[in-house]
């Protein structure tokens, strides 16, 4: 099998924020071992997320198998969605920052 390195066009902060929260909840949960440490997992989900490549391809290039990245991914995106604010939040978020938006009556 060949292997590659890619760059991937996001910021440093973002994957910081992924391998943080990867982190806390690895401390949370009293997980003592895992294949890939947080920034190694956090960057393996930030490729397939951004790239769409999919498990059977993504999992060789960091010594994982693909159920674990599987794993890995699921894991991550279910903790980064939790930390998302709701639609009204961001709403409201957009409305105090001066963003104006118009609901739409569907019919």
């Amino acid at each position: 099998m060949l292997f590659y390195r890619a760059a991937l066009p996001l910021s440093r902060r973002t994957l910081n924020l992924a391998a943080r929260t990867i982190r806390a909840h690895r401390k949370d949960t009293g997980s003592r071992w895992r294949r890939l440490d947080p920034a190694a997992q956090a960057l393996l989900v930030l490729v397939h997320l951004y790239k769409g490549e999919p498990f059977a391809q993504v999992p060789a290039g960091f010594g994982v198998g693909t159920t674990t990245a599987w794993r890995y991914v699921h894991e991550t995106t279910a903790l980064l969605a939790a930390q998302a604010p709701t639609l009204e939040q961001g709403l409201r978020r957009a409305r105090r920052k001066g963003w104006a938006y118009v609901i739409v009556d569907g019919t």
